[in-house]
C-alpha cells in the first residue's frame, strides 16, 4: 500500500519553523505512555469512530511504531476525505534513531 510519507528529519525542521501541522498518534495508549512526540493519541482501531475530532483542513502526519499502522490510518484518512496527510516514515522509532535519541525505543 502506497501511502504519502514524510521523513523524520522533515517533520522536525517543519515543526520547528512553526507549521501547524496536527500530529495524530495511532499507537496504543500503553505505547504512547513509553515514548510519544505530542500528538493526538486515537489509536488505529478506535480511527473510524473518532475520525470527527479530526479537521479536514489541517495538515495531519499520523504516527506509529515503526510506520505500518500509521499508513493504515493514511489510507482510511484519504477514503475519508483528507487530502493533506501523510504516513511518518519509520514511525516513532525513527524519530528516536535520527532525529531526538531522548524519546525512548521499545
Amino acid at each position: 500500500m502506497s501511502v504519502p510519507e514524510i521523513q523524520v528529519e522533515e517533520l522536525k525542521q517543519r515543526l520547528d519553523a512553526g507549521e501547524s501541522l496536527f500530529l495524530l498518534d495511532v499507537r496504543e495508549e500503553r505505547e504512547y505512555a513509553i515514548s510519544n512526540i505530542g500528538g493526538l493519541l486515537i489509536p488505529l482501531g478506535e480511527l473510524p469512530a473518532r475520525v470527527n475530532e479530526l479537521d479536514t483542513d489541517r495538515e495531519v502526519v499520523a504516527l506509529c511504531k515503526m510506520g505500518a499502522r500509521g499508513a493504515k490510518a493514511v489510507a482510511f484518512l484519504r477514503e475519508a476525505g483528507f487530502n493533506k496527510v501523510s504516513n511518518l516514515s519509520g514511525g516513532i522509532y525513527a524519530w528516536s534513531e535520527r532525529v531526538d535519541p531522548q524519546v525512548a525505543k521499545y
